[in-house]
């Protein structure tokens, strides 16, 4: 990674999957489509939104009276990000561990590993 993605929260998640769905977007048009899947007041989403446009994870365009807003990071580079800080904090960074835990504790469909062998032996 070339650069350091700030760490996003939880609720601050929720604001960034919807900017990566659709943006630019005024903060009403983020309340809008939160409003429909969280039980949050405009407040709580507008102090999100500004709590990651401070974290430099969205920025804002200032045009007239109308604020929009769009993040700075694609949706990869923050999953990517997540999962490297999952790893190391729960598992010390070790992959293997992980995996093997994946593995035994969930239900894979045939299909699933038969794509989970063609990555492993590509990567080999």
């Amino acid at each position: 990674m070339t650069k350091d993605i700030p760490k996003i929260t939880d609720a601050e998640w929720e604001v960034m999957e919807a900017l990566w769905e659709s943006s630019p977007r005024t903060a009403n048009e983020v309340i809008e489509s939160l409003q429909h899947i969280m039980d949050w007041k405009p407040k709580t989403i507008r102090s999100l939104l500004n709590r990651l446009v401070q974290k430099q994870a969205v920025g804002i365009n200032k045009e007239g009276k109308v604020y929009t807003f769009y993040p700075l990071y694609q949706e990869d580079e923050c999953r990517r990000a997540e999962t490297h800080s999952f790893v190391k904090r729960i598992y010390g960074g070790a992959m293997k561990p992980m995996i093997v835990q994946f593995l035994q504790e969930q239900s894979l469909s045939p299909e699933e590993i038969k794509e989970l062998r063609k990555i492993l032996d590509e990567k080999s």
